[in-house]
């Protein structure tokens, strides 16, 4: 069996109200709302009947829900979302297994209070997040009581890059053109929230925490070397003026943290990063992912191409089958077929 543990989706409930509070995140709505395989489940059916004993873990597309609405209205707006999630996954459990939860994290009151709800309510198998909170780092004190939750139920989190185009480029523009806010921004931003994680002490404090990073962790596998020997380094060349930027309390090489995150597929077909992000991570630690339906072709591309790169790497086939169903069904508690 392939689990796909990163596709995206809108419940049409969530989708419709997300039309009507889009707001300063009407640019991600525009760019998904043309997208008939977000809402339209026959059409999802229609590019899953392709791919023989194929099942998809659904998780929320972008944006995250905190750009949505106010901390008061956040909370309505997941609820939505895991709703219509949990439904889906009701009405269909031979094709959606389970989910994972979208959070409102600018109320973290409310969020925590959704993670009981969805988990031992709706049977959610994890939470999504984003790389950050509306411009806020994912180490600020007000989020750590979320990792400590879901490091208690040891059940995994979902990273997804978050960043618009109104974060430029440059300092001197007020936007980012040519869309590199996505291209390579959304990489950076996968990479800088990984590393404040990192620096932030959080595998000191919870060493079993799982979090799944969106396309393979992102520049992490491509740097080792930076994250490896260069941070072996970190200080030495730092002005006495900015040793305060520097400062933590790890206890072990900041190389060796990296590699406790886990990595998906998402890669959009290319090969040559995925055999960089198994070499890194290892392959108990990489699940099949295809961030379907976001593909020229509007669902059926990034599914066909994953699986042609996960069957083309040079690994044995128990890796693979860990790959395409063991390390999921580890992550997220499933009972075995």
């Amino acid at each position: 069996m392939k689990i796909d543990i990163f596709p995206h989706i809108f419940p049409v409930p969530f989708f419709e109200r997300m039309a009507k509070v889009a707001g300063k995140a009407e640019n991600m709505v525009k760019r998904t709302s043309e997208i008939p395989v977000l809402t339209d489940l026959n059409e999802r059916f229609r590019i899953m009947d392709r791919y023989p004993d194929y099942v998809q873990i659904l998780t929320l597309a972008s944006p995250p829900i905190e750009t949505l609405a106010d901390p008061k209205n956040s909370p309505e707006l997941a609820r939505i979302a895991n709703d219509g999630m949990a439904e889906i996954c009701a009405k269909h459990p031979d094709r959606f297994p389970t989910f994972a939860a979208s959070m409102c994290m600018n109320n973290m009151d409310a969020c925590l209070e959704e993670i009981d709800r969805a988990i031992n309510k709706l049977g959610a198998k994890g939470i999504q997040i984003f790389s950050n909170v509306n411009g806020r780092p994912l180490d600020e004190p007000e989020f750590r009581p979320l990792f400590a939750k879901m490091a208690k139920l040891d059940l995994p989190i979902w990273l997804h890059p978050a960043r618009p185009s109104t974060m430029p480029d440059y300092a001197s523009e007020s936007k980012s053109r040519y869309e590199i806010w996505w291209t390579f921004g959304w990489p950076y931003e996968t990479s800088a929230a990984m590393a404040r994680i990192v620096f932030s002490g959080m595998f000191d404090q919870f060493p079993d925490i799982k979090i799944i990073t969106h396309h393979c962790g992102a520049m992490i596998p491509t740097f080792e070397g930076r994250t490896g020997f260069g941070m072996d380094q970190l200080g030495a060349r730092t002005p006495d003026d900015e040793r305060d930027l520097i400062k933590h309390s790890l206890k072990r090489r900041v190389g060796d943290y990296f590699r406790m995150f886990y990595g998906d597929t998402a890669l959009f077909g290319a090969l040559a990063p995925l055999q960089a992000g198994v070499a890194y991570f290892g392959c108990d630690r990489i699940l099949f992912g295809t961030d379907m339906p976001f593909d020229p072709e509007k669902g059926n591309g990034f599914i066909r191409e994953t699986i042609r790169c996960v069957d083309n790497l040079q690994i044995a086939p128990v890796e693979r089958q860990k790959i395409y169903e063991d390390n999921a069904r580890r992550l997220l508690k499933l009972p075995k077929k």
